[in-house]
């Protein structure tokens, strides 16, 4: 069965409008890598203290990867790539995977990736 990864998106100030239009930009950024799907985080999966819109989450994806790390792998460079891109607004992405949780905001880019090469290790399947 292909591992299916759930991402959780926050900008400080955003409104869910706001979230709304970063969470779309990043799913069709990450359609573009090799998983199997992205799509909309269903209030019925709702993490605690996220906000749920029209049934879907505010802010949340959820990532069909396949059987690759590889696709994790890429899947987390586009993450990271667009918390960088928050022009001095403080973002932070919540990712889940098999109840494993990485967390990435204002680390510095070698705390994220000692942080997201841990995660990536729990979760190498060959």
């Amino acid at each position: 069965m292909p591992a299916e990864l759930r991402v959780l998106l926050a900008e400080d100030g955003a409104d869910a409008e706001r979230l709304d239009g970063l969470t779309r930009f990043l799913r069709r950024e990450l359609l573009q890598v090799d998983v199997a799907d992205v799509t909309a985080l269903r209030a019925g999966e709702l993490p605690p203290g996220a906000r749920a819109f029209d049934g879907a989450v505010v802010g949340g994806l959820v990532v069909t990867l396949g059987h690759s790390v590889e696709a994790l792998r890429a899947v987390v460079s586009a993450i990271r790539c667009w918390l960088a891109r928050g022009e001095g607004v403080r973002r932070s992405v919540r990712l889940e995977i098999g109840g494993d949780v990485l967390e990435l905001s204002e680390a510095t880019a070698a705390d994220q990736e000692r942080l997201v090469g841990f995660f990536l290790s729990r979760h190498a399947t060959g």
